[in-house]
């Protein structure tokens, strides 16, 4: 696969079809992007599971923080990556070993792996590089046109107002 450039259609497709993340590399700190997508997918009602040895038994957004993929209380449907990309390999070989393996690898904003993505699609799973699971989904659904950012999208969705803020779905998660 190309992972240069990702049709809508696929990303909607993960984002859609998945209920569970491991956010693997979560932080305590609420101005750190892996902490705001937690918040974010826990918003969108995501099992998201916070991954951290540093913080292993702590809470990040009142989930437990696990030590490793290892530790979590059940299989995820998508690994969500926020380390150093020379960080990849083994946390793809981790989540490769998982029973079931997960659906999908995703790489956060400049973390990218090619061999490793090579790896973990010779397994049937899928990969995203270099990318923000909130930007996508944000952009996808329209509430990122909310913050003056053109997204070339055209909808008559309603919004639905939650917390103070723009809150759309992608309409298909159940």
């Amino acid at each position: 696969m190309n992972h240069d450039r990702y049709d809508d259609a696929y990303i909607r497709s993960i984002l859609s079809g998945v209920k569970s993340v491991a956010v693997v590399g979560a932080s305590t700190n609420p101005a750190r992007a892996s902490n705001i997508v937690v918040k974010y997918l826990l918003g969108k009602k995501y099992r998201t599971y916070p991954v951290n040895p540093a913080y292993a038994g702590q809470k990040i957004l009142g989930q437990t923080c696990y030590a490793s993929l290892a530790d979590l209380p059940e299989p995820v449907d998508l690994v969500d990556i926020f380390r150093r990309p020379d960080a990849v390999p083994a946390l793809v070989e981790e989540a490769l070993r998982q029973v079931p393996k997960p659906k999908v690898i995703w790489m956060q904003l400049a973390v990218r792996d090619d061999a490793s993505a090579s790896r973990a699609e010779a397994e049937g799973v899928k990969v995203v590089m270099n990318r923000c699971m909130k930007i996508e989904y944000g952009r996808l659904s329209g509430e990122i046109a909310w913050f003056g950012v053109n997204t070339q999208r055209i909808t008559s969705q309603k919004p639905i107002l939650g917390d103070q803020a723009q809150n759309l779905d992608l309409g298909e998660r159940g």
